[in-house]
């Protein structure tokens, strides 16, 4: 039975195999290989996954959801259409959507799967990963970091010379940064870090408050209606930059009427904290993993949001020389997971490639802090970015006289203080009463490939040994509640795989219904009446023929109307985001990432 590989994006997710002799994206049900990352519920309680979910994200958006990644591992709800979903519901939704891809494109049933993640996530968002993949009726035995997966594309189809490259992993909700290291078939990771509330959707909101800004609006007093269609549109705007230099943001009219003319460097000025933020994650990779920038012989860009120029032009500064794609931001991770599901398969063309990993988050327990400071604070066991498997021992003594017990908690994190980090278990050991720092444990971290976390605790003046396994196991749920969440979410309806193009369409033509009026509306209503009309005919060369008039009507339409304009302009020169001084980069500290120049949005 085949391994599927799935990358689960914020924004889009993809789904790929390992066929013969190569990686293979896998089409949906509307002949693209990215799906988008939404969900909703239609009028007839049926489960809506992709396009057309996200299309009724401004037309129906208390029915809609997208972007639920960025609370994998938390206690949000969504409440869409009367049903209540949490986050990894949601992903089970898009999961199940992409296994039923697979299935019907490769004629036989998928039960296993690999899944990425960023590699920022910590143990409840990979926890909560894979609980999404089990409601999907998937069964995940690795979560692979989308660097690593992104590096394995590269090194598979570049096997030419060894190099050390730095990831940039710039997806819509999460930002990674990674240093990888390649030498012959092996590929070591040898530092992360990041920041998963960064992303391009970050961006689409600095439009919009630009735009609310410019034209005496208040964004979070909009109707949920009027966000969501001025998110939709600051979003096509963003996309659209990428090669224009100018684009128009225009709302004829309701109440979020009116204009905003946006360039590249306007989007610039706009966004300057995000672009720290974006710098910050860099800094420390290279730290951590005592790299020099010139020792970098590849930047490998990552994520739908590395399309953007600005970007680009950011990292091109920040690093001091051109970055480039050769393979595409968008599925290059999908692409490596592809690749990895041939080796679960043992395949004979990638059977030998060896890939080592890295502990994303310090782990450790807590410790007494000073007599001025009691609070408890963070001692560090397996410090971030150990290579695993590791395996570390640390001996804690007793800190009050005739004490019996030690109580060990486990932390993740990189906080000083331990309520600042994520608490992932807890164990008591006994010990015989004695003089205050006279008795001792010793707490064990060993930490494997997989995400398994053993924990082992001894008391040495009596041998008392306690064991536990804290990470990897975890699924956020009990069985019970897993079988009832599977069987509710089994129930949803979903639309037959023949039926996905018509019901896109359609919600195409809601969403620009909602975003137009006068000509362009009643041209929408009138397209959508002749193609219900040809979908009741149920002839197949009358439904065919009415797809090609209807999608052809919406995409004039999705031209033409008053949502939002070009202005006319030559393709942007990428290098004059930043207006880069070639004086500044001669004297900027050559080996490290020293100071930027003054006045620039890297400071």
């Amino acid at each position: 039975m085949p391994v599927i590989g799935i990358d689960l994006g914020t924004s889009n997710s993809l789904v790929s195999v390992w066929r013969e002799t190569s990686a293979e994206l896998v089409p949906n049900a509307l002949g693209s290989v990215l799906t988008p990352s939404a969900v909703s519920i239609a009028e007839d309680g049926s489960v809506l996954v992709g396009q057309a979910a996200l299309d009724r994200l401004v037309c129906a958006p208390e029915y809609s959801a997208s972007g639920f990644k960025r609370f994998m591992g938390t206690d949000k709800k969504y409440f869409l259409g009367g049903q209540t979903f949490a986050p990894e519901d949601l992903s089970a939704l898009v999961l199940r959507k992409l296994k039923d891809d697979a299935g019907q494109w490769l004629g036989e049933d998928v039960n296993e799967a690999v899944i990425s993640v960023p590699a920022y996530f910590n143990d409840a968002q990979r926890a909560a990963t894979k609980a999404a993949g089990r409601l999907a009726g998937l069964r995940v035995e690795r979560i692979l970091n989308e660097p690593s997966a992104a590096a394995l594309t590269c090194r598979l189809y570049d096997q030419s010379t060894d190099m050390k490259a730095l990831i940039f992993d710039f997806g819509g909700g999460t930002l990674d940064v990674s240093i990888v290291d390649c030498f012959e078939n092996m590929l070591s990771v040898m530092a992360v870090s990041g920041d998963n509330q960064l992303g391009g959707r970050d961006f689409d909101r600095q439009i919009a408050l630009g735009y609310c800004e410019a034209n005496g609006l208040d964004l979070d007093l909009l109707s949920p209606l009027a966000q969501a269609d001025l998110l939709q549109r600051a979003e096509a705007c963003k996309r659209e930059l990428s090669n224009r230099k100018e684009t128009l943001l225009h709302i004829a009219a309701g109440e979020a009427a009116g204009k905003l003319v946006l360039t590249n460097q306007k989007l610039i000025d706009m966004s300057g904290p995000l672009f720290q933020r974006m710098g910050t994650p860099v800094r420390r990779v290279l730290a951590d993993s005592k790299t020099r920038l010139r020792e970098i012989s590849h930047i490998i860009l990552v994520g739908g949001s590395c399309n953007m120029p600005v970007v680009q032009a950011f990292l091109s500064r920040l690093l001091r020389r051109e970055v480039g794609h050769p393979f595409s931001p968008d599925t290059v991770v999908g692409l490596g997971l592809g690749i990895y599901a041939g080796i679960r398969e043992r395949r004979e063309e990638v059977r030998d490639i060896i890939m080592t990993d890295i502990c994303p988050f310090t782990l450790g327990t807590s410790v007494v802090g000073s007599r001025e400071d009691d609070t408890l604070h963070m001692a560090s066991i397996i410090e971030r970015n150990s290579p695993l498997p590791c395996s570390r021992v640390k001996k804690f003594r007793t800190t009050t006289a005739n004490q019996t017990k030690v109580h060990v908690d486990i932390l993740q994190g990189e906080e000083f203080y331990s309520r600042d980090n994520l608490l992932l278990g807890e164990m008591t050991l006994n010990v015989p009463p004695a003089p205050a720092g006279k008795e001792c444990v010793s707490v064990r971290f060993t930490y494997d490939i997989n995400g398994l976390l053993e924990v082992e605790g001894t008391v040495p003046s009596t041998g008392e040994v306690r064991r536990e396994i804290l990470l990897g196991k975890r699924s956020g749920m009990t069985e019970e509640e897993a079988r009832q969440r599977i069987q509710a979410l089994a129930a949803l309806k979903r639309p037959p795989h023949e039926e996905e193009e018509a019901r896109a369409l359609l919600a195409w033509g809601e969403r620009l219904y909602a975003q137009t009026t006068g000509d362009e509306r009643t041209a929408v209503v009138l397209a959508v009446e002749d193609f219900l009309k040809a979908c009741a005919a149920g002839g197949p060369v009358a439904l065919a023929r009415g797809k090609k008039v209807f999608r052809e009507v919406l995409e004039r339409v999705e031209k033409f109307s008053a949502g939002y304009g070009l202005l006319p302009s030559d393709d942007m020169d990428d290098a004059d985001a930043f207006d880069v001084d070639d004086n500044d980069a001669a004297d900027a500290d050559p080996e490290g990432m020293g100071p930027p120049p003054s006045g620039s949005v890297l400071q």
